[in-house]
């Protein structure tokens, strides 16, 4: 999983908090390695470098292996707090995009099955 961080010009930490966020991402998302092919994180400072209530957004972006990419966003007083929470909105999303294709044993559902053919 390739992990790109994005950040506007009034985020303050540089390499380090990319560093961070790389590796928060790729530890929390360990379990979706294998459909998941990139996460774009965006991270901005709504207010512009004023300080402000929850004016820290993280939005991510998931590229999943054959299927359409999936968005996320969480806002927070902290950076480490949008960040934390975006991870946690995507990972339940992810388990409930990817819980619809395989049940709880790992098998393929009836949803996933191929239609019989006619003939």
């Amino acid at each position: 999983m390739q992990v790109q961080v994005h950040t506007d010009d009034h985020i303050q930490g540089g390499e380090s908090l990319a560093q961070w966020v790389q590796t928060e991402a790729s530890t929390r998302l360990a379990r979706f390695q294998e459909t998941l092919t990139r996460l774009e994180v965006f991270l901005t400072d709504l207010d512009g470098g004023k300080s402000g209530v929850n004016d820290k957004r993280c939005r991510l972006e998931a590229r999943l292996a054959g299927r359409q990419p999936v968005s996320v966003t969480a806002d927070a007083d902290k950076m480490a707090g949008a960040v934390t929470a975006a991870v946690e909105k995507l990972t339940r999303l992810l388990d409930t995009e990817l819980g619809r294709v395989k049940d709880r044993n790992g098998r393929d559902t009836i949803r996933a099955a191929q239609e019989p053919q006619e003939e």
